[in-house]
C-alpha cells in the first residue's frame, strides 16, 4: 500500500519494536577469537598495530581458555610463534611447539571449548611464505605446492594429537584439504573437523596480523597462491573444490571488502560458512575511534552485523571479547 497507509517507520518507533522485528541477530557464540601463542615470552606482549591484542605465553593458555568460555564465545583459533625458524618451517611439526602445548592447556582447563588451529607454515619459515620454496623456471623462488602438502598434513596430525577439535588450513595450496583429510583419517582422527580457508584473498588488510604472527614475507608477496581481489566467480570454484575434498566448514577471508563473496558462497553451499574479520579491518576501527571519528562500540557491532547479514554463520574476529561484553 502507498503512503500514508504504508509507514515503515512504525516498526522503528521504539527500541523494543526494533528488537522484535530485527532480521539479523548476534550472539557471543557466533564469535571465534584468534589468539597468538609465543614460545619465546613469559608475559603477554601487546601488538602495537592492534590495540587490545596480545601475543600470549603458553603459560596463559588455560586462563585465556577460561576467559573465552566465560564470555560464551563459540571457539578460539590458535596461531603459533616458535623459538626457531628455517626454510621448511620445521618447527611447525614440533609436538611441544607453542600451538600443541596451548591446545593441551586449553582443553585441560575447559574441555568443552572448541579449539581450532591454523595450519600454515608462514609463521615458522624464515622467508615468511606459506610453503616450501623451489626455484621457478625463471630462476626466482616460488612456493612448491605439492611438497608443501606433505608438511601441512603432518602439521595437522601434530595438532590433532594435541587435542585440536578443528584443523584450519590457511595456506591456499591446491589439494591441501584432501591431503589433510587423508592424513587425519589415516591417523585415527576421523572425527577431527576441517575448517578450510577456502576463499582467501591476497589482501592489503593483513598488515597488522603480520606483526602479531611475525610472518611478513621476506620477498615478493602471496599473490601466486592467494586469490586476486578482483575475482568472485573463482571464489565459488575454490569453495566447491574444498567441499568436494572433504572440508566440513568453509571460510571467506577478509570479510568487509568481500561481503558479496560471503553471500555468493552461502548461496552455493549447505556447509557452514565463516568469515574472518581480519586485522586491518579491526585496526582501522581502533584508529578511527582513537581519532574521535566514530563511536567505536556502535561501529564494531555494525560491522559484525553486516558480516552476519551477508550470510556468515560465525565470525572470526579480534573484537570477540568486546562484542560479547556488549551483548551481555
Amino acid at each position: 500500500m502507498p503512503f500514508p497507509t504504508s509507514r515503515p517507520r512504525r516498526l522503528r518507533a521504539t527500541a523494543a519494536l526494533r528488537r522484535l522485528v530485527r532480521e539479523t541477530l548476534l550472539a557471543p557464540g557466533d564469535f571465534i577469537w584468534p589468539l597468538f601463542f609465543s614460545a619465546t615470552i613469559d608475559a603477554p606482549q601487546p601488538v602495537s598495530t592492534m590495540p587490545g591484542v596480545f601475543q600470549w605465553p603458553v603459560s596463559s593458555a588455560a586462563k585465556v581458555a577460561r576467559d573465552a568460555a566465560s564470555h560464551g564465545l563459540g571457539a578460539v583459533l590458535l596461531f603459533g610463534l616458535p623459538k626457531t625458524k628455517d626454510a621448511r618451517g620445521s618447527s611447525a611439526l614440533d609436538p611441544v611447539g607453542p600451538v600443541p602445548r596451548a591446545v593441551r592447556e586449553m582443553k585441560n582447563a575447559v574441555p568443552d571449548l572448541v579449539v581450532i588451529t591454523d595450519v600454515c607454515v608462514d609463521e615458522y619459515t624464515d622467508h615468511g611464505h606459506c610453503g616450501i620454496l623451489r626455484e621457478s623456471a625463471a630462476g626466482e623462488p616460488s612456493v612448491d605446492n605439492d611438497a608443501t602438502l606433505e608438511v601441512l598434513a603432518e602439521m595437522a596430525l601434530v595438532h590433532a594429537r594435541a587435542g585440536a577439535d578443528v584443523i584450519a588450513p590457511s595456506d591456499m595450496m591446491d589439494g591441501r584439504v584432501g591431503r589433510i583429510r587423508k592424513a587425519l583419517d589415516g591417523g585415527g582422527f576421523q572425527e577431527a573437523c576441517i575448517l578450510s580457508y577456502a576463499v582467501k584473498y591476497a589482501s592489503s588488510f593483513y598488515g597488522p596480523f603480520r606483526e602479531a604472527a611475525d610472518c611478513a614475507p621476506q620477498f615478493g608477496d602471496r599473490s601466486t597462491y592467494q586469490m586476486d581481489p578482483a575475482n568472485a566467480r573463482e571464489a565459488l570454484r575454490e569453495a566447491r573444490l574444498d567441499e568436494d575434498e572433504g572440508a566440513d566448514m568453509l571460510m571467506v577471508k577478509p570479510a568487509l571488502s568481500y561481503l558479496d563473496v560471503i553471500r555468493a558462497v552461502r548461496e552455493q553451499t549447505t556447509l557452514p560458512v565463516f568469515a574472518y574479520n581480519v586485522s586491518g579491518e579491526y585496526s582501522m576501527l581502533k584508529a578511527a575511534a582513537a581519532a574521535g571519528m566514530i563511536d567505536y562500540p556502535r561501529a564494531m557491532m555494525e560491522v559484525l552485523t553486516s558480516i552476519r547479514r551477508a550470510g556468515a554463520d560465525a565470525i572470526l574476529t579480534y573484537h570477540a571479547i568486546e562484542a560479547a561484553e556488549a551483548l551481555e
